[in-house]
């Protein structure tokens, strides 16, 4: 067949046609986010703007913005000491329930690898994790905030929820991963469960673990920072709606995002490296 007329087939480097086929994953996420921009389009022609002019009103945002991002600092309602003491008690909470989360899901993760446990127990309780899973961390910590009142206690069971969830993946798929060669050699030899989890499964996936633990505590601080004032659990978020909401201050907000920031990055940095060392390298 001529292919004059046409655009030269692009080949691979031994000459062979590249072939481009549009997998099902791929056109489900074309579709999907197409749905997205034509339900956002279509929200923002028939909203009700009021007397506000939105063009007017984008102007306007963005010069705040620009405020608060350009000229950060601290206008009285807090001192520098305050501050302090409220990223590190929302370091705190993070830290608390990623504790208490990575003990749990380590039980549970056991349960729910198919090569420690049966297979009815590990539906059962992947099933479950799902669940837990698909509900946003926000909506736990309103539920238990109703549940057992506002405070540090309802934020760190809320967060609690997703963190088990989410731990109970990770360790599963790494106790999954284990060689069943090794496996079967401590049963044929006699081992009982407890001897193989600790025999085989936590010497080669202790790494593994901690790598995975890290990671959800990066993101267990962004949450706590977000739930600081949904919950009442105080710290560094609550300081952020205080500013933002109570005493609109934009140079204070500027301030304590600049430094939720900061501790975002340093976490997601370490993060990074733990995962590339002792997962992706495995």
């Amino acid at each position: 067949m001529s292919e004059a007329g046409n655009s030269p087939a692009r080949r691979t480097r031994s000459g062979k046609l590249r072939v481009h086929v549009m997998h099902k994953a791929d056109a489900a996420l074309w579709v999907v986010v197409g749905a997205l921009v034509a339900v956002t389009v279509f929200a923002m022609v028939i909203m009700d703007y009021g007397k506000v002019n939105f063009f007017d009103a984008c102007v306007a945002a963005l010069g705040d913005f620009w405020e608060m991002m350009s000229t950060p600092g601290l206008a009285g309602h807090f001192t520098a000491e305050d501050v302090i003491v409220g990223l590190f008690e929302s370091l705190a909470l993070a830290a608390l329930t990623t504790f208490i989360g990575a003990v749990i899901a380590f039980v549970f993760g056991l349960f729910a690898a198919v090569n420690l446990s049966n297979k009815a127990a590990s539906n059962v309780i992947k099933i479950l994790m799902s669940i837990f899973r698909a509900v946003p961390t926000i909506l736990w910590v309103l539920v238990f905030s109703v549940a057992i009142g506002l405070g540090p206690e309802a934020a760190v069971a809320g967060l609690l929820f997703h963190s088990i969830a989410y731990l109970v993946k990770a360790y599963s798929e790494a106790f999954e991963e284990i060689d069943p060669g090794t496996l079967e050699a401590l049963r044929a030899s006699g081992a009982r469960w407890w001897q193989i989890v600790f025999q085989a499964v936590i010497p080669a996936k202790t790494n593994e673990l901690l790598s995975w633990t890290f990671i959800r505590f990066e993101i267990n601080f962004v949450n706590a920072v977000a739930v600081g004032a949904v919950a009442g659990a105080g710290g560094i978020g609550y300081q952020l709606f205080l500013a933002g909401s109570f005493y609109l201050n934009l140079h204070e907000v500027g301030l304590i995002v600049y430094l939720c920031l900061a501790v975002a990055v340093v976490l997601e940095i370490i993060a990074t490296q733990l995962r590339k060392r002792f997962i992706v390298q495995q």
